[in-house]
């Protein structure tokens, strides 16, 4: 009884940590250039920071390597790779100071996240002040879509 308690408990407080006032999870991204799902990103913490990899790519195929990336990424799958670190909390429902990466471009850009709406986060990419920059919407992933 004493461990269906605590198993019990476990689950509904990863469940509370998961729920919609968090990214952490499945997130979709569109591509901006036709507005179709593009990649399944998981958003998961690292000493209280978050961070985003790509877990799924869609309409793509699963070996392409990202050419333009610098560094330890260059030529590495993009598949499973991390484009996103170091997100802290700002203010309720945002997160910002870390960085995302293009796979496309290999840039790197600061970042910021909000959740604007249940299921929608906005994730900003911006060089400098935020305002030069591009925001896109991801949707949380979940089985039906």
């Amino acid at each position: 009884m004493k461990y269906l308690f605590l198993s019990l408990f476990t689950l509904f407080s990863f469940s509370i940590l998961t729920s919609q006032s968090s990214p952490i999870g499945v997130w979709q991204a569109i591509d901006d250039k036709d507005g179709e799902p593009s990649s399944h990103i998981e958003i998961y913490e690292v000493d209280g920071k978050l961070n985003g990899k790509i877990i799924k790519l869609i309409g793509e195929e699963d070996d392409i390597v990202c050419e333009k990336c610098k560094d330890e990424k260059k030529n590495q799958p993009v598949l499973g790779m991390e484009i996103m670190w170091k997100m802290k909390p700002h203010k309720e429902n945002e997160w910002k100071g870390g960085k995302i990466m293009d796979p496309e471009n290999g840039k790197e850009y600061k970042c910021k996240l909000k959740l604007a709406e249940e299921g929608v986060l906005e994730v900003r990419g911006y060089i400098g002040f935020s305002l030069l920059g591009r925001t896109q919407k991801w949707f949380r992933y979940t089985e039906e879509n």
